[in-house]
């Protein structure tokens, strides 16, 4: 007869220590709003992404609720892969362009940087605070035909006539390098400044060159910065389409150009959708490879 009673106390006792060891291991108390937060600004938008993706357009733009894969097969069909490849290799030479600038940057500042280090860091972040579009603009004059590089040349008497950068890939490629700089030197400052000294002192004092000690214990341990950089600076050139419109006059079509192009001119929003979706593909993968290779804590130390 106290079976029931013995078996409902167990099982109380049971949901009890489950239900405080999950608290444990997730920490409901902290992650509540944060987790609210993310579900509400990025999965519940990506869900109406992805779900538009399988619907079709009729006419006058309507949403037609029938589930199909025609959207991913036109997408397949029109040569659109080619523009995703192409916006790889813009965001990947955005990327390699900005560690070989940035790291070196973010090195002297550490290194030799002393009591200005401070104010050499806010000189670096004070063009993010800056309207995106003034600093567009900014790059456009610069490198317009009669722009400050253009007028210098030509006072110099080193070409004849203007060079013509503006509206081409190359005014592309180094306006995303003005834009995502920062983000990388950041990270990698973070993990050059975390690195312990007696490291640099013990690779001397055992015979190291300084070549050899910056490839031997320097790099491999700032390796999380540089990755945590690509994460900030490869995602989001990934999917740029304001800096292909303005300085590159829509002659170069990136992905996030294409899911601009769709969604606004054309309102087609299910295939504007589906190239949305291969590009959410993508940066999941971008993301995992540098979590995995080890960006996680200093991208958490940065933000």
């Amino acid at each position: 007869m106290q079976t029931p009673k013995f078996a409902g106390k167990l099982a109380r006792d049971f949901g009890k220590r489950a239900g405080r060891s999950l608290a444990k291991q997730v920490h409901l108390p902290y992650v509540g709003p944060v987790g609210l937060w993310v579900i509400l600004f990025v999965v519940v938008p990506l869900g109406f992404i992805i779900y538009f993706s399988f619907v079709t357009i009729g006419p006058f733009g309507k949403i037609i609720p029938t589930f199909t894969l025609k959207n991913y097969q036109t997408a397949m069909a029109a040569g659109y892969g080619r523009i995703l490849l192409r916006s790889f290799l813009f965001a990947a030479v955005t990327n390699v362009l900005c560690l070989l600038i940035g790291y070196p940057l973010a090195y002297w500042i550490v290194k030799y940087g002393g009591k200005w280090e401070t104010l050499l860091l806010l000189l670096i972040i004070l063009p993010s605070w800056t309207n995106y579009l003034i600093r567009l603009y900014a790059v456009k004059l610069i490198i317009g035909s009669s722009g400050l590089i253009n007028s210098a040349l030509l006072n110099l008497g080193l070409i004849s006539s203007p060079l013509h950068i503006l509206y081409t890939p190359y005014a592309v490629i180094l306006g995303l390098v003005h834009v995502w700089l920062p983000f990388m030197v950041l990270p990698i400052y973070a993990s050059l400044k975390g690195l312990d000294p007696s490291l640099f002192e013990a690779s001397a004092d055992l015979g190291a060159a300084p070549f050899k000690t910056f490839s031997t214990v320097t790099l491999p341990l700032t390796r999380g910065g540089i990755l945590a950089g690509t994460i900030l600076v490869f995602i989001p050139a990934l999917g740029e389409w304001l800096v292909p419109l303005m300085l590159g006059g829509g002659k170069v079509m990136l992905a996030g150009s294409l899911v601009q192009h769709f969604f606004i001119k054309l309102g087609n929003a299910p295939m504007g959708s589906t190239i949305a979706t291969f590009l959410i593909a993508a940066i999941l993968l971008v993301v995992y490879v540098c979590f995995k290779l080890g960006g996680r804590e200093t991208l958490e130390r940065v933000i």
